[in-house]
């Protein structure tokens, strides 16, 4: 272990997705997600970091009561259904075993939700008030003039709008306009990308209108009851947001919230239709509570299903299921973080997928190991590469990685790829060992080192296929089957 890891082994690393609502399949949006939020959990590890990484479910509002109802299904049923296919995702993609799952109905998350509301209301920023908003219930947000589009949400135009009218619980967002500027001004890598940090700080700039937190529970029965009135449930973002540290056992235990939330990094993923709620909306709340801040909040862009955005309200999905049975978990990591941009919105075509994994997976790195392996079986006898912790010293990947960069690092391990392979164009060293064996041995044997360092580098992004490769220098066989089968 480098000097590094163990002064790293001593740090605590926090990173969870956004909770996904339970009311359709999971498709690759959130596939991205909880993928790309993986990846730097990995990387973390590798570093020997000490990672809590959690993602769940969010199972209240009216979204989610208004499916199970068109499904003529109990909503508890409903819920349990769907939340098991997102757990079940998880294994799907090859999401880190150690991952903490928390749905938004767990009776420890309902309490912490309660508990949390209790601390604002403490904090004075509770009240009620009789108002009149426009709804859209794809976003579960009230709607201004401003965010609208012929009448209609810009994110969700063919949802029609609801009109709310009746007396709920508000929180005094308004009131935190100046810290939350503050905040961001003593934080100036807070949102990632940096062009989305301006946009939270254009909106809050311009003055915060306080949100409703809850809905009477005559008109939508299903959420967390708010304390002390029956009458009433918590609007479900209020809720949810909570999950982020009552999945740490907050508030009966703050072990974890101290030692990953206060002393940690908290990092959140999102989606660019969220920079709202977990950039601002949600640091109010915790400065409210007396909770600390978030570390960072990385925000993706929306995958587009010919220019238009994918969406489960839309019905034009794609299934990571199908995806993966037909050609594995690391092709849609791989399609998922190297060809569709880690901050700006990115077309998805199966043609595109199919295209990305013949050229850079099946004829790329597949094609490589096998190459490689097939001279290091004919011509090494007990070679066994010295790993020379070669990551911790490539500052271009790390950094790259630590600044949310995925894409970047990825198109550095390829670049490896490449090159490695243009070394065995040049140098031939399967002719080579044919002329002057001592030096072919020795030209292969540096390949196989190399090979196993981009095995490595693969260990947060691939972790299946890097787990192959280095198998095999293991045991200095060549692949009895493609890595990557062609696909015709």
């Amino acid at each position: 272990m480098t000097e590094q890891k163990k002064q790293n082994a001593t740090k605590a690393f926090y990173i969870t997705t956004t909770l996904p609502y339970v009311n359709a399949e999971p498709h690759i949006g959130f596939a991205m997600e909880i993928i790309r939020a993986d990846i730097i959990a990995r990387y973390k590890k590798l570093m020997g970091f000490d990672v809590f990484f959690n993602t769940g479910t969010d199972e209240h509002g009216l979204k989610v009561f208004k499916k199970s109802e068109e499904e003529g299904v109990d909503i508890k049923n409903y819920v349990d259904k769907y939340a098991q296919k997102f757990k079940d995702l998880l294994k799907l993609l090859n999401i880190s075993k150690d991952i903490h799952f928390v749905r938004t109905t767990d009776a420890h998350h309902k309490s912490a939700a309660q508990h949390f509301w209790e601390l604002c209301d403490k904090s004075g920023d509770i009240y009620k008030k009789n108002y009149k908003i426009k709804y859209c219930v794809s976003c579960e947000l009230e709607k201004t003039e401003s965010e609208l589009e012929n009448g209609r949400c810009a994110i969700h135009p063919h949802a029609s709008l609801e009109i709310i009218e009746e007396e709920n619980y508000f929180f005094k967002f308004s009131k935190y306009q100046s810290k939350l500027l503050d905040f961001y001004k003593n934080n100036p890598g807070f949102v990632v990308p940096n062009f989305r940090f301006n946009e939270i700080k254009k909106f809050v700039e311009r003055g915060l209108d306080d949100f409703s937190v809850s809905r009477l529970k005559s008109k939508m029965p299903w959420g967390v009851p708010v304390p002390k009135d029956p009458d009433h449930v918590m609007y479900v973002w209020f809720d949810a947001l909570v999950n982020y540290v009552s999945t740490l056992g907050w508030p009966e235990s703050t072990a974890n919230y101290e030692k990953y939330w206060v002393n940690g990094t908290p990092t959140q993923y999102a989606g660019k239709d969220n920079l709202r709620q977990q950039s601002a909306m949600w640091q109010a709340m915790l400065v409210s509570a007396g909770l600390s801040n978030s570390h960072n909040i990385v925000i993706n862009g929306f995958i587009n299903m010919g220019g238009e955005k994918m969406s489960k309200s839309l019905g034009n999905v794609v299934s990571p299921e199908k995806l993966v049975e037909e050609y594995g978990p690391d092709a849609l990591r791989y399609f998922l973080v190297k060809e569709i941009s880690n901050f700006e919105d990115s077309d998805f075509t199966l043609e595109r997928f199919k295209e990305a994994y013949n050229a850079n997976l099946a004829n790329g790195l597949g094609n490589l190991v096998s190459r490689i392996m097939k001279m290091a079986e004919a011509n090494l006898e007990d070679f066994k590469p010295v790993f020379d912790e070669s990551i911790s010293k490539n500052d271009f990947y790390k950094n790259s990685f630590e600044s949310f960069k995925i894409q970047e690092a990825v198109e550095h391990i390829w670049a490896s790829i490449k090159s490695l392979d243009q070394e065995i164009q040049h140098k031939e060293p399967f002719k080579l060992v044919k002329t002057n064996k001592e030096e072919g041995v020795e030209v292969i044997k540096s390949m196989v080192a190399k090979l196993f360092s981009i095995a490595e580098m693969l260990e947060p992004v691939l972790p299946e296929t890097s787990e192959k490769i280095k198998f095999l220098i293991k045991e200095n066989k060549s692949p009895n089957i493609p890595l990557f089968p062609r696909k015709d």
